[in-house]
């Protein structure tokens, strides 16, 4: 279902004269792999003979050194992907490299994406550490706010579906307005006055405004 809905979700953003950066992940097993054996193929000989783009970015700051590689490739320099006729706009394949190193301790990381953008790398890249930025900032106030990093709930489709929950409980107390307090002083606020709660719950909704 996930596959279809992303596929989905491309086409209307096509259809919107927009583009999409999606990542690739295990919930697409058999491209996921098709680009990764490519890439690591690529790697091997130099990326020789291809079209490939690439963008740098080190950061330094909280006791850390970050180190992003970016490598963009058009779809047409990898025959035969899986499924390809069904992704809407798709031109560009992406992998990103981080190196992170922490005190005395190094960490590596590989991802990969699908992007309707043309193969830019350095604004393939900007775009991707902005999505970083709002991520990290969603993930932080999540954390504050209601404490995901210590939640134990492992059972089954818990963790998703509690992990929805709170992001549509975040989105409903950001989009309250008529108590103008941090977010979690509004949660505290909503689980003690019952009005207020349904002035959260109507901010929720399209076109609602806080209640009297």
């Amino acid at each position: 279902m996930l596959l279809c809905s992303q596929k989905l979700i491309a086409e209307k953003i096509i259809a919107a004269n927009a583009d999409y950066i999606l990542s690739l992940k295990d919930n697409h097993p058999t491209l996921h792999q098709q680009v990764k054996n490519w890439f690591e193929a690529a790697q091997s000989i130099g990326f020789k003979d291809i079209d490939i783009g690439i963008s740098q970015r080190i950061e330094k700051g909280h006791h850390r050194i970050e180190k992003r590689t970016v490598y963009t490739v058009p779809v047409s320099q990898i025959p035969g992907l899986y499924q390809l006729d069904l992704w809407g706009g798709l031109k560009t394949i992406v992998m990103v490299v981080r190196s992170i190193q922490h005190w005395n301790k190094t960490t590596h990381e590989v991802q990969f994406y699908i992007t309707s953008l043309i193969n830019d790398a350095n604004k393939i890249a900007s775009a991707i550490r902005q999505h970083w930025g709002i991520e990290n900032s969603v993930h932080w106030t999540l954390d504050v706010t209601f404490h995901e990093d210590e939640c134990r709930i492992r059972s089954l489709h818990s963790p998703q579906n509690f992990a929805l929950l709170r992001r549509i409980a975040l989105n409903a107390l950001e989009r309250e307005s008529s108590f103008r307090r941090s977010i979690r002083q509004k949660s505290r606020r909503a689980a003690m006055n019952d009005h207020y709660m349904l002035s959260v719950l109507a901010a929720a909704l399209s076109n609602s405004v806080p209640l009297p």
